[in-house]
């Protein structure tokens, strides 16, 4: 049967590195607060004008080049981003065109941190049926663009960077199944107001910018994870010990180190990067699979379990074998 195997990985970050301690300086908060509750220690900052699409084409190509592939081979371009240069068009054409890709079908993914596993299990389904040979699946964003920055709470969370995985078909195990959930009931306990046809395009009043009761959003994502790893191990009849690798959303330490605990796994099975470029929504779990592969602690044959659960809220997971 025709699987789905991811061949190449790539990222990028941008090149301002904005830490606690620089935080500190602009609201109140410190470098011990933000560490012991979040684990994170620094995150990445776009420069002026610097764009999603710009970091959407650097692990693109990172990615493709570790696929040992053209631009020409690719039939299938996705991003996930919750922030597009763009109303439209979607920032996958904008690649699309960057990358010298013409014809096939290109759209972006809108599910906020989880998007990156959304897209993930629609290029699975693409090729498992024969509809795509090889996608390029990109996460990226620039949420420092849509930071209240003198809000305490969520400044020092997010971060801007992006990752990227081309997907080819492989007679080969690979993606063996992804789990997709939503329930917009929860809209107000993270979201960023305004829209199109709603309050207008502009950020301005505090509108379009992230807002999010972080206590019940916690509580949320920590049970809901846990029944979400245990949907992806009933379905793949798999045990606990099976999984070589935790590839989770990197939001917050303690959600990572809780989703560690439900598997039975040791925190040196998880890859963790949110101390290095905090929450950056659809890119984070690209990011911190890019690092596992690049470090080699991610081998060919190793089972990895993805989850991610974010604002919607949306949920998911993604179990492939590397």
């Amino acid at each position: 049967m025709t699987s789905a195997r991811i061949l190449g990985t790539g990222s990028f970050l941008p090149e301002r590195v904005v830490s606690n301690a620089e935080l500190a300086l602009t609201v109140d908060t410190s470098d011990e607060w933000i560490v012991s509750r979040t684990g994170i220690r620094e995150r990445r900052i776009v420069a002026a004008g610097e764009t999603t699409c710009d970091l959407a084409e650097r692990a693109a190509r990172q990615a493709l080049d570790a696929a040992g592939c053209l631009a020409s081979d690719i039939d299938l371009v996705i991003v996930a981003t919750t922030t597009p240069d763009r109303v439209f068009p979607g920032t996958a054409c904008l690649l699309q065109e960057r990358l010298g890709i013409h014809g096939p079908a290109a759209f972006d993914v809108q599910a906020v941190c989880t998007g990156f596993v959304y897209a993930l299990g629609i290029a699975e389904k693409f090729i498992r049926t024969g509809s795509a040979r090889r996608a390029l699946v990109v996460g990226a964003e620039t949420m420092s663009r849509i930071v209240d920055w003198k809000d305490r709470s969520t400044c020092v969370l997010f971060g801007d960077g992006a990752g990227a995985v081309v997907v080819g078909m492989s007679d080969e195990a690979g993606i063996l199944s992804s789990h997709l959930h939503a329930d917009g009931a929860y809209k107000e306990l993270l979201t960023a107001t305004g829209g199109v046809s709603s309050r207008g395009t502009g950020l301005h009043g505090g509108e379009g910018l992230i807002t999010m009761r972080g206590n019940e959003v916690f509580r949320m994502a920590v049970t809901t994870l846990d029944a979400l790893v245990g949907e992806t191990l009933a379905a793949n009849d798999l045990k606990q010990s099976d999984i070589r690798w935790l590839v989770p959303h990197q939001a917050n330490i303690r959600i990572i180190a809780a989703t560690a605990k439900r598997l039975g796994m040791a925190m040196d099975q998880v890859i963790v990067t949110v101390d290095r470029h905090g929450n950056t929504s659809a890119a984070s779990i690209p990011l911190a699979f890019d690092a596992g592969v690049r470090d080699g602690r991610i081998q060919r044959g190793d089972v990895v379990l993805m989850e991610a659960f974010g604002g919607g809220f949306t949920w998911g997971s993604v179990l492939l074998r590397y």
